[in-house]
């Protein structure tokens, strides 16, 4: 370049600069308005917007700001911060805005660091000043510090925050810092009151990203998560801490932690004192649709499917509902229609889900009934079965006072297609559960249940001394009941505040005597013939009904002491596969393989079909089930296996025959579907023939 052009360019180079540094001055002075940065922020969050719309998320509602927001707009366009889409008549937020809109916040954060101040992202969703005074009301409301405790404990909460300078202080991040100054100087307890409850980061992300191991869509993701925290608070908060360390360790199992204190395990129900008078709520559930009263056959399945998704919210396993044949028989006339209406009623209701499986309803049929009337209900809950791949509504036929080879053929279609069924003699759940002779002078009765003990555990830790294994189990009683007499209480007192509207408006629900307390019984024959090494003859047969004896004869002593009625059984619970794992790390799993048949520890009794096609009443291991039957005043669960590719022939044949020599019986059949599509047919086996997934549930 020529020094002439050397000297031209100078003041060409300052005219640059100076503009230059006029239009910086000029966003500066944008920045230096509240009003002009709430816009920004305002169209960064929200997107396009019309000149209306912006105003008024401004706040300049009145007329009167109408000149002052146009100033403040028009002041953004010309700086380039924000720009007009002239075509839509809408504002948006250029790059450059989004630029001076980061600066904007990241001198706010600077300049509190700077000046020594710092703010609070708290979990109620706004950013407040950080304050010492808060901390320590916290330790002393939440954690029931002593106030000179709770202070000195501040001071070094607050020392540790300024020294880390943090630039984004959170609320859970002081209680952190809270619960470890507590943990070192040794106040533990304190610290347990003062837990966060919740998930890491990393399984909300996995339990968000996995939808596809969810089958109830978001409320599944909202159910496991909410399980979760509510779990944890049973374990560091509510349950005595013996019984939350025998729960931890593997001694016991609790069924749905999450619901232990909100929610019964069980519930039978009268069908006709629920809804004949009309469903009522009163003041709670305000979205769902009132029932008033039911006149005719439309007015009682739509109180069918409407008080069947209600009572699957108040269980967290099972409602049985009694009552159905005699309804249906009072308001049906044409038995085709009365068909038809069932099967919407049954397809229609929305059973919740409180745990890793729905909750389960079951509707009792005495087919000594009306067989016109039960004929249909079973033709109806056949094609209900049919067309849901998983059915959430089950069956109880109680054949006490009539005959299963009346039913057996459409029973045994039933089965075939995956229907959930049991037989017995009388009211009982689909898990085993039994209503006692002094229950069924009450039309409603509730159990809770949740609680199993590990008795393959408790032989293991008896060194081979029966006497010892039957001290161990009743110690272990004890507090276990103990601790489910304050459910009791805790369930009692948020039913009648309203949490489970059905039951806090049906007075007999809380009559003391209508809820029993029920501890089930886990590896009975494991414990007793596998570890403690008795042999499976007359005299360790007697053993075993030795250890029922005294774990009834406990159950109704500590009853007693409690003031409620326990009872003992044998029953389908989600502990078996968990207490062999747990006993497989602690004792190896060679000695627990050594002990089992399959994965897991027994629960109640098993027969294959084929075993009972030579027995009778009178036959060894019949007359053993009649008596585990008779001591086990809670409930013994019989499974009857039906081999795979049973047709509803044999199944037929094999159900008539267990109603000969069972009081209860329940048949399991494997059904494989389809995961994809929901196709559910015993022949798929590597590939579904409709869809070709390979994702096979059996």
């Amino acid at each position: 370049m020529e020094r002439g052009e050397e000297v031209l360019a100078e003041p060409l180079r300052g005219n640059i600069l100076q503009s230059t540094s006029r239009r910086v001055r000029m966003i500066f002075s944008v920045m230096a308005s509240p009003n002009r940065i709430d816009i920004l922020r305002i169209l960064n969050s929200k997107g396009p917007l019309t000149y209306s719309e912006l105003k008024s998320l401004a706040g300049f509602k009145s007329k009167k700001e109408s000149g002052k927001f146009a100033y403040h707009l028009r002041k953004l366009l010309r700086q380039s911060l924000v720009a007009l889409n002239k075509s839509e008549r809408r504002y948006t937020i250029t790059n450059l805005g989004k630029l001076v809109l980061s600066l904007a916040r990241q001198i706010e954060e600077r300049s509190i660091i700077e000046s020594g101040k710092m703010y609070v992202r708290t979990s109620h969703e706004s950013i407040e000043e950080f304050n010492s005074q808060k901390i320590i009301q916290s330790l002393v409301r939440e954690g029931s510090l002593p106030l000179e405790l709770a202070q000195k404990i501040t001071e070094e909460v607050e020392n540790r925050i300024y020294k880390y300078q943090t630039t984004y202080l959170t609320g859970s991040l002081i209680r952190e810092m809270v619960n470890s100054v507590l943990l070192e100087h040794g106040h533990e307890e304190y610290r347990h009151k003062l837990a966060r409850l919740g998930l890491p980061v990393y399984d909300v992300h996995e339990m968000i990203t996995n939808v596809d191991m969810t089958d109830s869509g978001v409320e599944g993701i909202l159910t496991k998560a909410g399980q979760t925290i509510i779990g944890e608070h049973l374990v560091l908060n509510t349950l005595p801490k013996d019984i939350a360390d025998f729960y931890l360790s593997g001694d016991i199992h609790i069924t749905n932690p999450g619901t232990w204190s909100l929610l019964v395990d069980t519930m039978f129900v009268d069908l006709k004192e629920l809804i004949e008078d009309g469903v009522n709520l009163r003041g709670k559930l305000l979205g769902i649709t009132r029932i008033s009263s039911v006149k005719t056959l439309d007015n009682l399945t739509s109180a069918i499917s409407l008080i069947t998704s209600l009572l699957s919210k108040e269980a967290s396993q099972e409602v049985i509902i009694d009552g159905l044949v005699p309804l249906l028989q009072k308001y049906s006339k044409n038995l085709s229609d009365l068909e038809e209406k069932l099967v919407n009623a049954f397809g229609t209701a929305i059973i919740s889900r409180h745990g890793k499986s729905s909750t389960l309803v079951s509707f009792r049929i005495p087919i000594a009934s009306d067989q016109k009337t039960v004929k249909a209900v079973l033709s109806a809950y056949k094609k209900y079965t049919k067309s849901t791949p998983i059915p959430q509504i089950g069956l109880v036929i109680d054949y006490e006072k009539g005959k299963v080879s009346d039913f057996s053929e459409i029973l045994s279609e039933i089965i075939a297609l995956g229907g959930v069924i049991i037989f017995s003699k009388g009211i009982r759940s689909n898990n085993g559960l039994r209503r006692s002779e002094k229950e069924a002078t009450s039309s409603s009765s509730i159990k809770l249940q949740s609680l199993s003990i590990n008795l393959p555990r408790l032989a293991f830790e008896s060194n081979k001394d029966e006497t010892y294994f039957r001290a161990r189990l009743a110690l272990l009683m004890k507090p276990a009941l103990a601790a489910m007499s304050l459910r009791r209480k805790d369930v009692s007192d948020l039913t009648r505040r309203g949490l489970s509207p059905i039951l806090a408006g049906n007075t007999q629900f809380m009559q003391k005597k209508s809820i029993a307390l029920v501890v089930n019984l886990v590896g009975l024959k494991e414990a007793v013939y596998a570890i403690l090494g008795h042999k499976e003859n007359k005299e360790g047969k007697e053993i075993l009904f030795k250890v029922l004896e005294t774990a009834v004869e406990v159950a109704a002593k500590k009853g007693k002491e409690l003031g409620d009625p326990v009872t003992i059984t044998m029953i389908e619970s989600d502990a078996t596969s968990r207490f062999a794992s747990l006993d497989g790390e602690k004792y190896g799993k060679m000695s627990v393989l050594r002990s089992i048949k399959g994965e897991s520890y027994s629960q109640g009794l098993v027969f294959d079909a084929h075993e009972i096609e030579e027995m009778n009443s009178k036959s060894e291991k019949i007359v053993e089930c009649n008596k585990m039957t008779k001591i086990l005043n809670g409930g013994l669960l019989v499974q009857l296996k039906m081999p795979d590719g049973s047709n509803p022939l044999q199944i037929k044949n094999t159900i008539e025959k267990a109603s000969d020599i069972f009081d209860s019986f329940k048949p399991i059949k494997k059904i494989s579907i389809c995961g994809n599509c929901g196709l559910k047919d015993e022949k798929l086996q590597e590939k579904c023939p409709s869809c070709k997934s390979p994702y096979i549930i059996t």
